[in-house]
């Protein structure tokens, strides 16, 4: 491999675009594929736009997948299998839950590639500004051959253990921006409902040790109806819902995540999945 990997990037969605464009802006050779062909379009100018993933890891020392959930990337990984060079090092940056996460990691053995799991915490605006927080898992002897990736996308990389262990932290780390966001939805609606102005709620706690910028970002979100997805409301569903089965199967009894995970899926349910999750507050 080159000192400058190159780099297949499976997923140019709401993350991805902004990922990839990172990664071109370091100098890194990219390719890019999306299911739909219109959302990798716009790279065109920075990158080799694919047609299929096969055509997009030909040759790539580097495959990052970042799509929707562990079948999607199982699936995509499928349709790449005969392109993939021996030994390039797959990032699995989807997040999949603690099964899937371990599922992949022996797809990877099948496949014949190392395998890195590297889940990512933030949304669309730190995916765009290369601000992302890795949360990479994987054998010591990838990190040389992914550093200039992670150095692309992310203001910084934590290192927390074996293949899997990304994900796991993933879903700790989602938990708790799930119980942000939902909190600020009820406390804006008891508020409201209590017959006072919403806004009051978000005045009351700014500056002070209840307050956080993640707390007046959703909140002011919230009550001026600016729903453009950042983080989309079906894919936090389907994250809730991966951290409630990861729960079950360590045996952890949580009072928070099983209702919020309700709540998500009532505001879907009322057609606001493709809007950003704070859109959770529509339906309270």
């Amino acid at each position: 491999m080159t000192d400058t990997p190159t780099v297949a990037l499976l997923g140019t969605g709401t993350m991805g675009l902004g990922m990839a464009r990172n990664i071109a802006a370091a100098g890194l050779p990219l390719r890019v594929w999306n299911r739909s062909t219109e959302k990798a379009e716009p790279l065109a100018d920075v990158a080799k736009v694919a047609s299929t993933p096969a055509e997009a890891v030909d040759g790539a020392d580097i495959v990052v997948t970042m799509l929707f959930d562990g079948d999607s990337v199982a699936e995509t990984m499928g349709l790449a299998r005969d392109a993939l060079r021996a030994g390039a090092v797959w990032v699995q940056s989807t997040t999949v839950g603690v099964e899937a996460a371990d599922r992949l990691a022996g797809l990877a053995v099948d496949l014949g590639v190392e395998y890195v799991d590297a889940p990512v915490l933030g949304t669309k605006k730190p995916a765009e500004d290369g601000a992302l927080v890795v949360l990479a898992s994987g054998p010591d002897s990838t990190r040389g051959t992914v550093e200039p990736l992670f150095e692309a996308i992310g203001s910084r990389t934590i290192w927390v253990g074996e293949a899997g262990a990304g994900s796991r932290l993933k879903l700790a780390a989602n938990a708790w921006v799930f119980a942000v966001v939902e909190g600020v939805a009820e406390s804006l609606t008891l508020t409201r409902e209590l017959g006072l102005d919403p806004a009051l709620f978000l005045e009351a706690v700014r500056g002070g040790a209840l307050d956080a910028p993640y707390v007046q970002l959703k909140g002011s979100a919230m009550l001026a109806d600016d729903v453009a997805p950042a983080f989309g409301l079906a894919n936090a569903l389907k994250d809730a819902e991966l951290i409630v089965a990861a729960a079950e199967g360590a045996g952890v009894d949580l009072a928070l995540m099983p209702g919020i995970r309700a709540h998500f899926a009532r505001a879907v349910d009322d057609g606001h999945g493709e809007l950003d999750m704070s859109a959770t507050y529509r339906s309270h």
